[in-house]
């Protein structure tokens, strides 16, 4: 049998199957997607330096010069914190735009995995117990939680490959882990230990240092560099799984690298920031009309378009004239409740 050569790989063969339209031209998307690329970093670059300025009081430009005794504000307390927005927001938009390509629903997101939920829990202890009196110890709980729960979301899914059993083992893990960080705040020995730990389960990045960016940085690149190789198998499993794995896609290599990628990150960030949720479910849509729905295609947009759009909600809440800052998590939620809700009445119209 001839090999069809003279075409372009995954896109030529996927015309052929059904439903694979939908997926093409990949030529045309890749151009479109360097473009995107291009406008997302420059508007990255713009935010972050808006980011350096912004808060209840605003830095003139003049103080970008070495004598200005405000130069300490942005170099310890500004420069850290949007940093570690670009670091998050880059992890969790990476992780949604994998997982919705390994699972094929629009509607995924990284905290089905349960990770999320097994590092809040890990933090939650460290704050239950009295740990958390360094600053390293709460992020600490907050990994080795993340790591557990993606040992044991590997167990339960096994070595087959299959998204069903992996998205049940993810949910229950999810809900087990919640009932345990409830459990938790209503057994906390203190009315001190139940504020901190509800305080810290909204997700922020107020009074964070070098130290949070150096835990958060090296993870999120790890967990990238991770999903990165998981591009070519995620656009050959649009076709099905059948149709993946005779185009030579090991599901299961898959299925583990996309563990340990979402793990990685979703875990640092949670462990620098708290729980942070919505990114990873919008910021692939947001890029998908534009981009493609190709899986690989959207994977670099959703990493820039996480940063950015974490980056424009930090500089917000801080901007905004209020009397204590809003929480970063809670702002996300109000942008990502109304976003989820519009998503499934758009989807409810395309249904037969």
């Amino acid at each position: 049998m001839r090999r069809a050569n003279d075409h372009s790989g995954i896109g030529a063969i996927g015309c052929r199957a059904k439903h694979a339209c939908a997926y093409a031209p990949y030529a045309a998307t890749g151009m479109t997607a360097r473009g995107l690329n291009f406008a997302l970093a420059a508007g990255l670059l713009v935010a972050a330096l808006v980011s350096l300025l912004a808060g209840k009081v605003w830095l003139p430009w003049d103080v970008w010069r070495g004598d200005d005794a405000r130069w300490l504000i942005i170099a310890e307390l500004r420069a850290p914190r949007t940093v570690l927005a670009v670091v998050i927001g880059a992890g969790l938009g990476l992780s949604g735009a994998a997982m919705q390509g390994f699972l094929r629903n629009p509607l995924a997101d990284p905290g089905l995995f349960g990770v999320s939920s097994g590092a809040a829990l890990g933090a939650v202890l460290s704050l239950y117990f009295g740990f958390a009196v360094s600053a390293l110890v709460l992020p600490g709980f907050a990994l080795a939680g993340a790591a557990i729960t993606m040992a044991l979301l590997a167990l339960l899914a096994g070595r087959s490959g299959s998204l069903v059993l992996f998205a049940l083992a993810g949910i229950i893990l999810s809900s087990v882990a919640g009932s345990m960080t409830a459990l938790a705040i209503s057994l906390a020995p203190t009315p001190f230990a139940v504020t901190e730990i509800v305080t810290w389960l909204m997700g922020a990045l107020t009074d964070r240092s070098w130290n949070d960016v150096w835990i958060a940085l090296p993870l999120t690149l790890a967990g990238g560099g991770l999903l990165a190789l998981t591009a070519r198998s995620l656009d050959a499993l649009t076709l099905g799984e059948a149709a993946a794995r005779s185009m030579g896609a090991d599901l299961a290599r898959l299925q583990w690298l996309v563990v340990a990628g979402v793990g990685l990150c979703v875990g640092a960030a949670v462990a620098a920031a708290g729980i942070i949720g919505f990114v990873g479910l919008m910021v692939p849509h947001m890029v998908r009309r534009v981009a493609g729905s190709r899986p690989s295609a959207i994977l670099l947009p959703s990493a820039l378009g996480g940063a950015l759009l974490l980056l424009l909600a930090d500089t917000l809440v801080r901007a905004i004239p209020t009397v204590s800052e809003l929480r970063l998590g809670i702002a996300m939620s109000l942008l990502g409740g109304p976003f989820f809700l519009w998503l499934l009445l758009s989807l409810r119209r395309t249904l037969p």
